[in-house]
């Protein structure tokens, strides 16, 4: 057989997936040598955007450890058939143009793309080379493969972007539905929602069928928009987005109506390993965990209660199945003591998305300043919990410079509200240069956020002329690009109220008179940008790029059910007299 001939009957089995793996390592004499993403590492590729199926979407690429896009540019249907197989998909059955999936972001690292069809990798194609490109990310390039994926292929090497999550669930595999359109989080309406559609869910976050589907935001209500309406699938379906379903208007729904599944889970057995004892009801008690002896045999030991905090308990309540916590205990004096037992572990830490409490940190020998069963960890567990959400658009758009007098300054000064600098000024002359902004923080939860100290311990502040309830409330902080603070303006004492409520909600909290303080669920506390303390003092701060940065709750000093959303990042660019916010995103951060 002739080497030219060989190599398209080669190239003919690859696309049916029936040449192993060594054989498809030959470069043939009549392609060009392969590019540099070739020899540094290989390529790895991923379907985005919106609206689209499994196998259609804006193509991207990554190489260099970043991800891009293709420009559309002489893009053709023979170039589509080379990233479908590339995708794992048997061939293409078009193409698409003008950023038709929506925009990218980052790098076109494509341009000009010209296969013949034939090739293994698009890196084996005629291109302007990587990285170099005249094009917008209006040009995006896009494919649509046909639904048959070649025989044994694996997605070891590509990415199938998720496009759905789960929220305000207690348990593993429970919560509000939410679903990415664009680059934009929203819910899913509970009109017609059932158990096929809850199954597609759950089957796509990679659980089993689902157990229940819920409605009526059971989990909590969401916030932003609300994507899908009128759910309509056959349970088929490896997509939520594979269904039938309605666009949103704000007439047809409300969030009281976002839809909620829960899932059929692994059974992992492991709240037999802890359990809570001594208090006055299932919710609350030392905590006591299943370990092995010196003898190797299992007894039960309680935890010293040194550095237990909310985190730990929060681990504790999901691994016995009693939701959330509401305490972390230090102290635990005031329960049953009659039927205790040794302490067993100690200093435990724990990030607090922990399955279990075996999973997080604890001393490897036991060590303990103080052992008596006094001050032995305890948790108290409740079925709901708060959840705060910042309103990043309010953020973005209030923001301003002020250049406040000294004189105006006092009260803020004694709430340490300025910046270290501050203490040297020449006082009461000069002024300090403020970044002002608006804060509206919403509770999406299911249970009233109230603070953790009760009211013998609030502080009275005649500058403001009311009591404040927490000592950190909110973290407002100027970051450099590269994470380390620049400027800060933590409000150091909050008074927490209810300012507003959404439609049927009633206000509970209210600082005058030393009323009760907390925020009711449906319900926000509005920081308007004229307040002492709602700003960054940025006196110091040189002209630049930077991140700003809002963080509520920073100490996990009062339990939610969610703490991925309580932080609030912006970029940031100053040129010493003006200022702009723009990307203003609830970020997905990480306990740390």
């Amino acid at each position: 057989m002739e080497l030219s001939n060989w190599w398209s009957y080669t190239t003919l089995l690859l696309m049916w997936g029936w040449l192993p793996s060594y054989l498809t390592q030959t470069t043939p004499p009549t392609q060009t040598s392969p590019s540099p993403a070739l020899k540094t590492g290989r390529l790895k590729f991923r379907l985005t955007g919106y609206p689209r199926k499994h196998n259609e979407g804006r193509i991207e690429v990554f190489y260099k450890d970043e991800w891009g896009t293709i420009c559309d540019d002489d893009f053709s249907l023979a170039n589509a058939h080379v990233l479908c197989r590339q995708l794992g998909f048997v061939s293409a059955t078009g193409w698409a143009h003008s950023a038709k999936y929506g925009k990218g972001a980052g790098k076109i690292w494509l341009d000009n793309v010209q296969c013949s069809g034939s090739e293994m990798s698009i890196a084996l194609c005629k291109s302007r080379g990587w990285g170099n490109s005249d094009c917008t990310h209006d040009e995006d390039a896009g494919v649509i493969c046909k639904d048959e994926r070649l025989p044994g292929y694996t997605d070891t090497d590509n990415v199938i972007e998720t496009s759905v999550r789960l929220k305000g669930g207690t348990h593993q595999g429970e919560g509000r539905v939410e679903v990415l359109r664009g680059s934009e989080w929203g819910t899913v309406c509970d009109d017609r929602w059932n158990l096929q559609a809850a199954s597609v869910v759950c089957r796509e976050l990679g659980f089993g069928s689902a157990k229940e589907a819920l409605t009526g935001a059971r989990m909590g209500q969401g916030v932003g928009p609300i994507h899908m309406n009128e759910v309509q699938c056959s349970g088929q379906e490896r997509s939520i987005w594979n269904c039938r379903f309605k666009n949103i208007t704000s007439e047809d729904c409300q969030h009281t109506e976002d839809a909620s599944v829960r899932c059929n889970t692994p059974y992992m057995g492991f709240h037999k390993m802890v359990r809570i004892t001594g208090g006055r009801s299932q919710y609350e008690g030392r905590v006591e965990v299943l370990s092995l002896d010196v003898n190797r045999t299992q007894r039960w030991g309680l935890l010293c209660g040194e550095g237990w905090s909310t985190r730990e308990a929060m681990v504790v309540c999901r691994q016995l199945g009693l939701g959330y916590a509401n305490h972390g205990l230090q102290e635990t004096w005031y329960w049953d003591g009659s039927n205790v037992t040794d302490m067993a572990w100690s200093g435990v830490k724990c990030v607090g998305d922990e399955l279990a409490l075996s999973q997080c940190q604890r001393h490897k020998v036991f060590s303990c300043q103080k052992t008596a069963t006094r001050f032995a960890a305890g948790v108290i567990c409740s079925e709901t919990a708060s959840d705060l959400v910042l309103n990043a658009p309010l953020v973005q758009q209030t923001v301003y410079i002020e250049d406040r007098p000294l004189h105006m300054l006092y009260c803020a000064a004694e709430e340490d509200c300025l910046s270290k600098s501050a203490a040297k000024a020449n006082w009461p002359y000069g002024h300090r240069r403020l970044l002002r902004f608006s804060s509206e923080i919403r509770n999406i939860g299911r249970a009233d956020f109230k603070p953790k100290a009760g009211r013998h311990s609030w502080v009275w502040h005649a500058c403001h002329g009311h009591y404040h309830s927490m000592d950190i409330f909110t973290h407002y902080d100027l970051l450099s690009l590269n994470g380390s603070k620049v400027a800060e303006g933590h409000k150091a004492s909050f008074c927490l109220e209810d300012s507003e409520c959404q439609d049927g909600v009633a206000k509970r909290y209210e600082c005058a008179n030393f009323g009760d303080q907390g925020i009711t669920v449906g319900c926000w506390d509005l920081y308007r940008h004229d307040i002492d303390c709602q700003w960054v003092d940025i006196t110091d701060v040189k002209p630049g790029n930077y991140i700003f940065q809002v963080v509520i709750n920073p100490n996990f000093e009062v339990a939610e059910s969610d703490f991925t959303n309580n932080a609030m990042k912006c970029n940031c660019k100053y040129d010493g007299h003006r200022i702009w916010l723009h990307n203003c995103h609830i970020g997905e951060t990480h306990m740390t």
